[in-house]
């Protein structure tokens, strides 16, 4: 059986970068400005979403990246729960 889809990494990579920082962005200034519980959960998931597209593609990525990518999603989530608690 053949898909009828391409797959997400396909789908992925004819996202258009400046409408992906866009939204990126969006997200988190929603999760910063929005109070409590409600941001902190916007930040969780776009975290979520961070950790998703690093798993796709780790095994590209140079060492450097990895932990810059790591960094960066460990701050997110921490700012998260700061604003949770």
């Amino acid at each position: 059986m053949q898909p009828t889809q391409p797959d997400l990494a396909r789908r992925l990579a004819r996202v258009n970068p400046t409408k992906a920082f866009l939204a990126a962005l969006a997200f988190i200034l929603a999760g910063l400005f929005l109070p409590g519980i409600i941001g902190g959960l916007v930040l969780l998931l776009l975290a979520a979403g961070l950790i998703a597209l690093a798993r796709m593609t780790w095994a590209v990525q140079a060492p450097q990246a990895r932990v810059m990518r790591l960094v960066l999603i460990t701050a997110l989530i921490g700012i998260a729960v700061l604003k949770i608690l």
